[in-house]
């Protein structure tokens, strides 16, 4: 891990691909192809996030079919409705939503975390009959529609996947620009691309949320703590990163208490809980949101993931042939998604396994390790795993720490490769925001838990 390179004061002069490197994204599957340079995210309006249902429909941001009449008679006892917010992240929304309803935020449930930089659809759950009061809610950036009774919450893993319309400006025009593009395309649509965790997983302007997970399942939690409110990073905001310094200087909880921003909220949970409680950093940090504590653990699994993949690649293997040791897992015929039904390849010509994947019925997958990974049944992954930790230095007995189970870290699986669905270029024109540049409008879908930054990547370069 790369931890004991930050100095007291954190990481300085962080570019993006050092940024990404940390949390271990570290190759392209379009490497032999040019990038087409652009700015994303210029304005939130140029990234549109919808979610589609199994059923295959995509969310509108208009839709509004509802509100039904609540029935308890026939054991209605969630109500559900798309929820349309504007430059604000899934947390944020859930917690205004709570607070406006008088419920506590774990009542509110959702199939996905979106984008915060962006317009977002996406479905989601009140335990209870809500149907009046989300009809007369009033918030800002948030936007309640289609509202009606069902017998099911919303949870994770709901929706299929999300559909992206997004704009990338400031693109310097060449000559050869459309069949530049055009050749892109075709390669990530037919290949795909890495599947790697983004860097939101682990912190766009702080990628350390995964460093924080690891010091939480080794018990190191002043580690743990120093990492979460001290440390600052040359990415995040110049008023962070000076109190963060302040207190890495003098240690006076309530100098900082005063001075740190409202919007770092949980750094302010546990300045207060120490003020209270000198010392007990552990109880500083269990005193932070479960569903936080297990995002930041599943970050550090998630830096696993993608370090794997990068070494698979670093070793010379190929993104979409198998080796022998992979593992291939056979996807459902109905949505595509991996299934239990495994194959260790051996290295010989199988031509089961050759049908499967020219149909796109078969992908290579990478361990999420948890609490019951047997690697074992990972032959190739388990060398490129130990090699990892080897060199990380991180104890194989971590992974039997209790807290994999307390927070239902099992262990699961992922593909190596995603590809897009439907990519295509929707307009290339001059940009409106930059003089003598072009933007272009571009449309794709992913399944669940595959990020498009990801696939901008591979565009941009």
């Amino acid at each position: 891990m790369d931890e004991e390179k930050i100095t007291s004061n954190g990481p300085k002069n962080l570019s993006k691909r050092k940024i990404e490197k940390m949390v271990g994204i570290e190759v392209f599957s379009s490497s032999g192809y040019e990038g087409i340079p652009a700015i994303i995210k210029r304005r939130y309006k140029d990234f549109i996030v919808r979610e589609i249902t199994h059923s295959g429909r995509v969310l509108e941001i208009k839709e509004d079919f509802g509100p039904t009449y609540f029935s308890e008679d026939i054991k209605e006892s969630y109500t559900v409705f798309n929820l349309i917010k504007v430059n604000k992240d899934t947390f944020e929304a859930v917690r205004l939503i709570s607070k406006a309803l008088g419920i506590p935020p774990k009542s509110i449930g959702y199939a996905g975390l979106k984008d915060k930089r962006a317009i977002s659809v996406q479905m989601a759950s009140v335990r209870g009959n809500y149907v009046e009061k989300l009809k007369n809610l009033k918030l800002n950036d948030i936007y309640i529609r289609n509202i009606f009774p069902s017998k099911n919450s919303i949870k994770l893993g709901y929706n299929w996947g999300n559909q992206f319309v997004i704009t990338l400006r400031n693109i310097k025009h060449m000559p050869d620009q459309s069949k530049k593009i055009e050749d892109l395309f075709s390669f990530l649509r037919e290949n795909g691309f890495p599947n790697y965790y983004g860097l939101q997983r682990f912190g766009t302007f702080r990628p350390n949320s995964h460093i924080i997970g690891r010091f939480i399942l080794e018990s190191q939690f002043k580690k743990a703590y120093e990492e979460f409110v001290i440390k600052d990073y040359s990415t995040e905001l110049p008023q962070s990163q000076k109190v963060r310094a302040d207190l890495a200087k003098t240690g006076d909880l309530e100098k900082a208490l005063a001075s740190f921003p409202t919007g770092l909220e949980y750094e302010r949970t546990m300045i207060k809980f120490l003020l209270d409680n000198p010392g007990d950093y552990e109880g500083a940090i269990y005193h932070l949101p479960k569903y936080l504590i297990k995002l930041l653990i599943s970050s550090f699994q998630s830096y696993l993931f993608n370090k794997m993949l990068s070494l698979r690649v670093h070793q010379g293997n190929s993104l979409y042939s198998p080796v022998k040791g992979d593992v291939i897992s056979i996807l459902d015929e109905e949505n595509g998604n991996t299934t239990q039904i495994k194959h260790t390849y051996d290295g010989r010509y199988d031509d089961y396994l050759q049908e499967a994947r020219k149909l796109n019925r078969a992908k290579i997958i990478v361990p999420l390790v948890g609490y019951n990974t047997d690697l074992d049944d990972f032959p190739h992954m388990k060398s490129l795993f130990l090699e990892i930790i080897k060199k990380d230095r991180i104890s194989l007995n971590l992974f039997k720490s209790k807290l994999l189970e307390t927070y239902e870290f099992k262990g699961s699986f992922r593909p190596m490769i995603v590809k897009p669905v439907g990519l295509k270029n929707l307009e290339y024109s001059i940009d409106d925001l930059f003089p003598d540049r072009y933007k272009m409008k571009i449309e794709f879908s992913l399944q669940k838990g595959s990020y498009a930054t990801l696939l901008l990547r591979e565009i941009v370069k």
